[in-house]
């Protein structure tokens, strides 16, 4: 996933890259703006990634931890006079 995402995000930056260098040719200040924006939305798009990617990591930390918890700490052990007891009830 995180080629993925780089892959977009190389993409994004040589758009961006060539609309500046379209908007210093022409001089045209919209085309500036435009791979502004999208160079600022190719920066955006990996700090959601990272952001996500330790949000998603914290909350299986703590669904882990909470499974482990919810387990009984007493062990179950039996001794003899248990056995015979559940012997009984049998016959």
């Amino acid at each position: 996933m995180l080629i993925f995402i780089l892959v977009i995000v190389v993409g994004l930056v040589s758009w961006s890259l060539h609309l500046m260098q379209e908007a210093i040719d022409q001089r045209e200040f919209s085309l500036m703006l435009a791979g502004t924006l999208v160079a600022f939305s190719a920066a955006a798009m990996m700090g959601v990634y990272f952001l996500m990617g330790n949000c998603v990591g914290y909350m299986a930390q703590i669904s882990h931890d909470t499974a482990y918890r919810s387990q009984p700490d007493i062990p179950i052990t039996w001794s003899a006079e248990d056995f015979q007891e559940v012997q009984a009830f049998y016959q």
